[in-house]
This record gives C-alpha cells, sequence and structure tokens, in this order.
C-alpha cells in the first residue's frame, strides 16, 4: 500500500502544481479539468483505504 500511496500523492501533487499554473494563466477551462481530476484521484484513495491528503 505505500507505494499506491506515494504514487497518489505524486500524481495529486504534479496535477495541483498544473492547477495552479492554470489558475495563474487565466485558463479557467483547464483549471477546472485538473481540479476535477485531483478530486479523482482522492476518491480512488479513499476508495482504497488510503489517506491522501496533500494538496
Amino acid at each position: 500500500m505505500g507505494e499506491f500511496l506515494a504514487e497518489i500523492n505524486v500524481r495529486i501533487t504534479e496535477t495541483y502544481t498544473s492547477l495552479q499554473a492554470a489558475r495563474a494563466a487565466g485558463d479557467d477551462f483547464l483549471a477546472d479539468m485538473h481540479a476535477s481530476e485531483i478530486e479523482d484521484l482522492k476518491r480512488i484513495a479513499a476508495r482504497n483505504g488510503v489517506d491522501a491528503g496533500c494538496a
């Protein structure tokens, strides 16, 4: 489970960075897409009993 948690956290962190960049660029569509991806990743983690609380 440690590897799963690490990978989820990496993906959330990377997506959060992309979300911030999209917001800074004023790209609302891309920002919404990244925000949705973060929520999906957190849902996947929760379904697997993992707290992916980063980002």
